[in-house]
């Protein structure tokens, strides 16, 4: 590393204190650069996403790159307009006076990012610590060397380290990175590390916001439209390989459609993936033999039906896209799959559904498949997650307008779009009085004021 964590942090300190990041301007510049550099790096990124997940390049394109741009895009639209202060109003009994909300940046900010979407989740909160007027650290996973290393190369070039900085590693780099000074720290992952990231985090009261996962439910109700359902849920599911925060976990399909639902599923993944998804270039990694024997182990141990699917191939680190009709009881249902087997699970009574997703940790996001709006709003209003699609998957996360982020397990806190500039921003409140006027109504001696008070007051 050319310059150690603690030299680093010493360094966008200095560079912060100087406050040339508090112009807006100065901000400005900095995304197009950034958008700049990941444009001349396209295809360096998509060779390293193939390299690292065997993502396809349309695949790699959209979810990974051009993801990017409508977010800087949006961000440099409607930076000058959040970043001014914002007037509130004033009691009447502290007039005459004005109030208002500045918004400043917390400092220097961590960022640790995941491995299903290594290059994504580390940009996507860069855009917003870089408009909110930030420094910053990334770490990126050590899981996805390639990807890493364009990252690495990517922000170097581009920026100096006083401003942007680069720590690649394993545990021991995390663990260091976790007991510096940040003034902020952001953290992409699973919920077993993000207890320690906040446990650090707490030892130094430093805010955090946890980006996380968990099971996320489909509902696909007696009215829904089978075939688009399907078609929907399996690329929701399968994209990546199942290894998306967001994906559909399991899906919970009302009795009386359940043969026929099934039916559309196994021939939208045939559709997407042909006869052997192996040999297709559409369908992923999983991204180390790690993750490939904890859920070969998952899938081993399921007492349920494997409707389709099932392969493995270990050298391929390759998990066939796998339906297995299964109950609440299955070892599938114990945690988050992150992986392209899908438990489908059937319901007759719609509360009695609910009751049981609501056992469950909250999970990040939430999809049912309907026609009826009673049902649409009696799933969406019972249970707590982080966001939801309504007859579809995935597609709220991709809206700049929606703050994206999880509830208890799932997450702390959220970004995309004027979420992450807030996410990132510390919120100051300011109140001037003037100095013409002056009273002693506040001042002792109060003698009977008390009466006059609450006259004012009521």
């Amino acid at each position: 590393m050319a310059l150690n964590v603690t030299n680093m942090i010493q360094a966008q300190k200095a560079f912060f204190d100087t406050e040339i990041t508090r112009s807006v301007d100065w901000r400005i510049a900095r995304l197009n650069e950034l958008k700049a550099a990941i444009k001349a790096r396209e295809d360096e990124i998509m060779n390293a996403l193939y390299l690292d997940l065997r993502k396809n390049k349309f695949e790699a394109y959209t979810t990974e790159i051009g993801f990017l741009y409508e977010s800087i895009r949006f961000m440099i639209r409607h930076l000058p307009q959040w970043a001014a202060p914002e007037k509130v109003k004033t009691p009447i009994h502290q007039m005459p006076a004005e109030s208002l909300i500045l918004t400043e940046p917390y400092g220097v900010t961590l960022i640790i990012g995941p491995f299903n979407y290594p290059f994504q989740l580390v940009i996507e909160p860069l855009i917003g610590a870089i408009a909110a007027g930030n420094t910053a650290i990334v770490k990126s996973s050590e899981s996805t060397p390639h990807t890493s290393a364009v990252l690495k190369s990517l922000l170097e070039d581009t920026f100096d380290p006083s401003f942007i900085g680069v720590q690649e590693g394993g545990k021991e780099t995390a663990t260091e990175l976790l007991a510096a000074p940040f003034d902020y720290i952001f953290f992409t992952g699973s919920v077993p590390t993000a207890k320690v990231v906040m446990e650090a985090a707490a030892k130094q009261l430093i805010p955090v916001t946890l980006e996380l996962g968990g099971k996320s439910p489909t509902f696909v109700d007696y009215s829904a439209d089978l075939k688009q359902a399907a078609k929907r849920i399996a690329w929701g599911k399968f994209s990546n390989a199942g290894q998306t925060c967001i994906a559909p976990d399991y899906v919970l399909v009302h009795q009386n459609v359940k043969a026929a639902f099934l039916k559309e599923l196994t021939l939208s993944m045939f559709d997407f993936y042909g006869a052997d998804p192996q040999k297709s270039q559409d369908f992923g990694r999983i991204v180390n033999e790690k993750q490939f024997d904890r859920l070969q182990t998952i899938l081993q141990k399921t007492n349920g039906k494997i409707v389709q699917g099932g392969g493995t191939d270990r050298d391929d680190v390759y998990i066939e896209p796998t339906i297995v009709e299964a109950g609440w009881d299955d070892p599938l249902m114990e945690d988050e799959i992150f992986g392209p087997i899908l438990p489908v699970l059937t319901y007759s009574e719609l509360d009695q559904a609910i009751k049981c997703v609501k056992k469950l940790p909250k999970p990040l996001a939430l999809y049912v498949f309907t026609k009826e709006k009673a049902i649409e709003e009696k799933v969406i209003t019972s249970i707590p997650f982080g966001g939801a699609s309504v007859n579809d998957t995935l597609v709220h996360v991709s809206s700049p307008y929606l703050p994206f982020g999880g509830v208890g397990t799932s997450g702390m806190n959220a970004y995309h779009g004027k979420a992450s500039f807030d996410a990132f921003s510390h919120k100051k409140s300011i109140m001037r009085k003037s100095s013409l006027l002056q009273s002693n109504l506040l001042y002792p001696p109060y003698d009977n004021r008390v009466n006059l008070v609450r006259k004012l007051i009521q």
